[in-house]
């Protein structure tokens, strides 16, 4: 698999978990547990994406086994799926 795909897995999976794990934590922003997962993937690959063109050292991250660069990627990947989903279950408390 090319360095790209892997990335975006990577981008995928932890944006979801941050997703759910933010739900978890504030219930009362909780979009239900499909919601989280998908808000939180959609904003993980998002945020991944966009900090990868923005630091050029985490666009190959998966394909130069850089552990640091790995990390970094997966965390704010975490970070940003738990910020969309929160923000997500603002917007609907807002406009409900």
């Amino acid at each position: 698999m090319s360095g790209l795909l892997v990335n975006l897995i990577i981008q995928v999976i932890a944006g979801a978990f941050g997703g759910i794990v933010a739900g978890a934590v504030m219930k009362n922003y909780s979009l239900g547990t499909m919601g989280n997962t998908l808000a939180g993937a959609v904003g993980g690959g998002v945020g991944g994406f966009i900090l990868s063109r923005l630091v050029p050292s985490l666009q190959n991250a998966a394909s130069a086994l850089d552990w640091g660069a790995f990390l970094g990627l997966a965390a704010i990947s975490f970070v940003a799926g738990a910020i969309l989903t929160l923000v997500a279950a603002v917007i609907r408390d807002r406009t409900a």
